[in-house]
């Protein structure tokens, strides 16, 4: 087998789903992951649309045997793995007054610890093969935003643990790059439930939330927001580069937010943007 051989985790819709097919037509042998394989549907059927083949397993990130078990279908299969994207994750509304600690831990499970998980897994094989490692964080992962606060934790946690361990993974040949997605036209906002009635209804917190869902449903409208198709386009750039950036937005608008951040040494910056998304428009 000549092809490298790509992990993904969380292909069942949206970025890895995308990110699956043009990976697996750009000519690695992709080995796509899902917490629940009954949900391929889509997969599949995108797969076959563009003809390619790809090897669909469960992978629950969250659940060690599960990481260890598809590490094993791997290793027996292909002999070998030459690169990992970690995709798998879950959004979050809510503030902390208005939520437990479960619910901040779960977040912090699948969408940091699931990352370490497999990293920690793979990273013998990837050694080997002198393979990459990608991760899709989130300008989320950068710049701290409101009503957010347990998933931008869990994204600044998965920022700092990349960071931190892609000059150690160089020393092995292991290349390591995080990228940065904005605003994507995928399930992401109907997954955390913005269409629901949230816990803050009744609570002092609801007129910044209100404020802060209709910002958000407007930065998620198609006419803005990138495809995931879009995305997949960048991931499948650094997987294939040979010398890929440590981080990566997938966007102009991702790289200008992000920016924000990265040039705003005192925090005044960010905090004059993002308290603009939780104060409720003037009446006409």
């Amino acid at each position: 087998m000549t092809e490298p051989v790509l992990l993904i985790t969380g292909t069942s819709s949206g970025i890895g789903l995308a990110t699956a097919v043009a990976a697996a037509h750009a000519g690695f042998q992709v080995v796509a992951t899902m917490r629940d394989t009954g949900k391929a549907g889509r997969l599949r059927s995108a797969a076959a649309d563009a003809g390619v083949d790809l090897d669909i397993q469960p992978l629950d990130v969250t659940d060690p045997g599960s990481v260890a078990a598809c590490v094993d279908r791997i290793v027996g299969t292909y002999g070998r793995l030459d690169a990992l994207l970690n995709n798998a994750g879950a959004g979050h509304v809510g503030t902390i007054e208005l939520e437990t600690l479960d619910e901040v831990r779960a977040v912090m499970e699948v969408n940091f610890f699931g990352v370490v998980a497999v990293t920690k897994a793979v990273l013998p094989l990837l050694r080997e093969s002198r393979g990459r490692i990608v991760t899709v964080s989130s300008v989320g992962g950068v710049v701290g935003q409101p009503f957010n606060e347990a998933y931008c934790a869990a994204k600044f946690a998965v920022e700092g643990f990349l960071e931190s361990l892609t000059p150690v993974a160089a020393t092995l040949g292991v290349r390591v790059t995080v990228v940065e997605p904005g605003a994507v036209t995928t399930e992401f906002v109907a997954n955390v439930g913005l269409d629901e009635t949230p816990a803050a209804v009744g609570t002092p917190y609801e007129p910044a939330l209100h404020a802060y869902l209709d910002r958000t449903a407007s930065a998620f409208d198609p006419s803005v927001a990138q495809t995931p198709e879009g995305v997949a386009e960048v991931i499948v750039g650094v997987l294939t580069d040979d010398a890929p950036p440590a981080r990566v937005q997938t966007s102009e608008l991702a790289a200008r937010f992000a920016g924000v951040k990265l040039s705003d040494l005192d925090g005044a910056h960010v905090q004059h943007v993002t308290a603009g998304w939780v104060r409720e428009a003037p009446a006409a």
